[in-house]
C-alpha cells in the first residue's frame, strides 16, 4: 500500500502537470488573437504578452493558490471544514476597511489601503471566531450558518455605506474578482502572498494541534492564543491583498481545501502544497471559461467559481453532514 508521502508526490506531479496546461492555453485566450507564430512574427504580439497574458495569469495563479491557503487555515481555527475567508466575514470586513479609508483618506496609497483592509479584514474574522466558541460543537452545520448570517451582515453594512456615498462601483469590484484589468505594474503587490504561504507552511504543525481545541493544544504545550492571533493575521493579510488587487473570488478556500484533503488525507503540512497547486489551477481555469463562455467579452471568474463552488458548497454539506465538520 502507497504511503502518504509518494501518493502526494504523485499527486503534485498531475497538478503541476495539469497546471502548466492550463498557463499555456491562459497565454493565448483572450479577446485579442495571439498565437505561437504571432510572437515570433513581430513585436506587438510578444508585447502583448509581457503587459497583459503573463501579468494575468500570475494573477490568477497568485491568487487561488493564496485564498486556498487561507481557506485552509481558516478551517483549522475554526475547527470546522464548511468555513473559508468570502463566508465568514474576512472578504466583506476588508472591504469596510477599504471604504473607511477611501471616504477619510481619498489619496490614501496602496500601503495605507492595505493596512486598512487587514485590519478590517483581521477584526471581522476574529468577531466570527469568537462567535463560533460559543456554538455547540455537536452541530458542526451551524458554524457556516453563522459565518454566511455575519458576512451578510457586514455585507450589508458595506452596501450601505457604498450607496450613501456613491461608492457602489468601489464595492463590486472589491467583492467580485475579476482579472481583465490585471496589466504588468498592477499585480506585483500579490507576490507578497507568497510570504504567508511560506508562513502558513512553516506553521502548519502548530495549526494541526489548534485544531484539536484550546484545552487540548494548551495540554501539549502550544501557545494556543499566539498561533490563534498568527493564523488570523495570514487569513486577514491574504484577504487583504486579493481584495485590493483584484477582488474576492468566492468558495476557493472552501472547496479547494476539503477537495484536496478528500484525496490526500489531513495531513496539513503534507497537503498546503497541494492546495496551493489546486487552488491556483482552480482560479486559473474558472478565468478562462469567463473568458471563452462569451467571446470576446468577458465572465468575471468570482461569478464563474461562485456558481461552480456554490453547488460543490452544498454537496460537501450533504454528503458529509454524518461524518461532522
Amino acid at each position: 500500500m502507497p504511503t502518504a508521502e509518494p501518493r502526494a508526490g504523485r499527486h503534485a506531479a498531475l497538478a503541476l502537470a495539469g497546471l502548466a496546461l492550463l498557463a499555456g492555453a491562459s497565454l493565448f485566450v483572450g479577446a485579442a488573437p495571439l498565437s505561437a507564430s504571432a510572437l515570433l512574427a513581430d513585436g506587438e504580439g510578444a508585447r502583448m504578452l509581457m503587459l497583459s497574458r503573463l501579468p494575468r495569469t500570475l494573477a490568477c495563479l497568485l491568487t487561488g493558490a493564496a485564498m486556498a491557503i487561507a481557506g485552509l487555515v481558516m478551517q483549522m481555527l475554526a475547527r470546522n471544514r464548511f468555513v473559508e475567508p468570502s463566508t465568514v466575514g474576512s472578504a466583506q470586513g476588508a472591504a469596510l476597511g477599504l471604504l473607511a479609508v477611501t471616504l477619510v483618506w481619498p489619496a490614501a496609497g496602496l500601503a495605507a489601503k492595505m493596512l486598512a483592509a487587514s485590519l478590517a479584514s483581521l477584526a471581522g474574522t476574529a468577531a466570527f471566531l469568537a462567535m463560533v466558541r460559543r456554538l455547540p460543537v455537536t452541530q458542526p452545520l451551524l458554524v457556516p450558518l453563522a459565518g454566511l448570517a455575519w458576512g451578510a451582515i457586514l455585507g450589508a453594512a458595506a452596501t450601505f455605506i457604498a450607496w450613501e456615498t456613491d461608492l457602489m462601483q468601489f464595492l463590486e469590484i472589491w467583492l467580485n474578482g475579476e482579472f481583465s484589468g490585471v496589466v504588468q505594474g498592477r499585480y506585483e503587490i500579490l507576490w507578497l502572498t507568497g510570504i504567508f504561504a511560506a508562513a502558513a507552511y512553516l506553521l502548519a504543525d502548530r495549526f494541526t494541534i489548534a485544531g484539536l481545541g484550546r484545552d487540548a493544544a494548551v495540554g501539549l504545550g502550544l501557545r494556543y492564543e499566539r498561533v490563534l492571533l498568527l493564523g488570523l493575521l495570514i487569513v486577514a493579510a491574504v484577504t487583504a491583498l486579493t481584495v485590493v488587487t483584484v477582488g474576492m473570488i468566492p468558495f476557493v478556500g472552501l472547496v479547494v481545501p476539503n477537495l484536496v484533503r478528500m484525496g490526500a488525507g489531513d495531513n496539513i503540512r503534507a497537503a498546503l502544497p497541494l492546495v496551493a497547486l489546486a487552488g491556483a489551477g482552480a482560479v486559473l481555469a474558472a478565468d478562462l471559461v469567463g473568458r471563452l463562455v462569451i467571446h470576446p467579452f468577458e465572465v468575471p471568474a468570482a461569478t464563474v467559481f461562485g456558481v461552480i463552488g456554490a453547488g460543490v458548497f452544498v454537496w460537501l454539506i450533504v454528503t458529509r453532514r454524518g461524518h461532522g465538520a
